[in-house]
């Protein structure tokens, strides 16, 4: 009995040591306010070039220096504000630049890019090729905006057209389509293969881009260690990296069940860089830790953010789910879905719509839309959860059956709260 006890203790010890992945002596120096002087700079650039713009000037490249600062101002800071003011100063220079137009309409739809205007972007990546013709840089951003619109067919073409397995910019998209098509592994190898490229380049931007995506794919993959490690890799390059500490935030609630060190990662986080879903993350913590009262507090906090006209329908998707599921606001809901649809005709968005007429309470349309735009068209675990919801309203049993068994290792990324529901499903 002694052995068979000491058995026990030893694989109980091991489960704790393969379940703690983070120590916050890792990171807790990139939680500290180190980004203070850096922002002190970006001001005093910003400052510099701003006094050369004059009222209705068209000084091109104090309007590109610019918005340069204010795009750096929104990644350090998450302050939409300076997004927008970027988007008026390279409006501005795209309208009247007679030398490298195309470069400043690349800008401009990078920035439409980053608030969820992909039509927009689209349309200022077509001027810029009208204006500058195979130009492979504008081809990169024409595939990354085809995808978000869900237009797979073009992205197809702008893959073929940029094709070269030397390029950095090449193979992190054909990371992307891999990951489209459901092919994990194929997209972690190219995504090490665009890193070998940026860490034999030394370059720190590549390299921070890489080892964050890395980051998130490892995750996917239920390597957490590796996901960790690669954050903290990012944190090393960047400090004030905000996305690396909510991914180390995320491994602490997700994966360590420790919602108290996940919360002040993000409280302090939220100190440092301004985004509206930082909300609905401790939101849903708060509920985990079967606490309400902040739960609904963090709601509400969401939902006073993203009244900022300057977000538009950056937060549609986020907007729908907890309108449905929180606030049983179902005709808001489905109003913004169909929006989303429109502006955004994915699978993703597809399933969001089905997923809103499923909350109503009518099943067929949920199950109609779901198969005709969703089902292997998508393989995000949140869909799949979402589809076996739908199937279980139709009483497609078997359906359901097979969907739980492909994501009984997607807990980690369903996250706690929502890998119980689909337990029960």
């Amino acid at each position: 009995m002694k052995s068979v006890y000491l058995i026990i203790c030893i694989c109980f010890l091991y489960a704790c040591q393969e379940k703690q992945i983070t120590n916050p002596k890792d990171y807790n120096q990139y939680l500290e306010e180190t980004s203070l002087e850096n922002k002190d700079l970006t001001t005093q650039h910003l400052q510099f070039w701003n006094t050369r713009i004059k009222q209705d000037s068209i000084q091109i490249i104090a309007l590109g220096k610019s918005a340069q600062v204010y795009t750096t101002l929104f990644e350090n800071t998450g302050a939409i504000e300076s997004l927008k003011k970027a988007e008026i100063a390279l409006q501005k220079a795209a309208d009247n630049a007679h030398i490298s137009k195309d470069g400043y309409l690349r800008a401009l739809a990078k920035n439409l890019i980053s608030q969820h205007r992909f039509k927009e972007a689209a349309t200022a990546l077509q001027k810029a090729q009208f204006f500058s013709p195979n130009k492979l840089e504008t081809h990169y951003m024409q595939f990354d905006v085809a995808m978000e619109l869900g237009n797979y067919k073009a992205a197809e073409t702008y893959l073929y057209l940029i094709t070269d397995y030397s390029n950095f910019n090449y193979l992190i998209r054909l990371a992307k389509w891999k990951d489209y098509k459901g092919n994990l592994d194929a997209t972690i190898h190219n995504m090490e293969r665009a890193k070998a490229i940026a860490e034999y380049s030394n370059n720190e931007k590549l390299k921070l881009w890489t080892y964050t995506n890395l980051g998130d794919y490892y995750g996917h993959a239920g390597r957490i260690k590796d996901a960790y490690n690669y954050y903290l890799k990012s944190l090393a390059i960047d400090p004030g990296n905000a996305y690396a500490k909510k991914g180390i935030a995320w491994i602490t609630y997700s994966h360590e069940k420790n919602p108290t060190e996940a919360l002040r990662i993000l409280d302090i986080i939220q100190k440092q860089h301004q985004s509206p879903d930082y909300y609905l993350l401790k939101a849903e913590i708060a509920e985990y830790q079967n606490d309400y009262t902040a739960k609904n507090e963090y709601l509400n906090q969401y939902f006073e953010e993203i009244k900022k006209p300057a977000y538009g329908d950056m937060y549609n998707m986020h907007t729908v789910e907890v309108l449905v599921s929180e606030k049983k606001a179902y005709d808001t809901a489905l109003a913004i879905a169909q929006k989303e649809v429109t502006n955004r005709p994915t699978p993703l968005s597809y399933d969001l719509l089905a997923y809103v007429y499923y909350q109503k309470g009518d099943y067929k349309k949920a199950l109609d839309i779901a198969n005709t735009y969703v089902i292997d068209k998508t393989f995000e675990p949140v869909a799949q959860y979402h589809l076996a919801e739908i199937y279980k309203a139709n009483e497609l049993y078997n359906q359901v059956i097979s969907i739980k068994r492909e994501l009984k290792d997607a807990s980690y990324e369903l996250g706690p709260l929502t890998a119980n529901v689909l337990k029960d499903l």
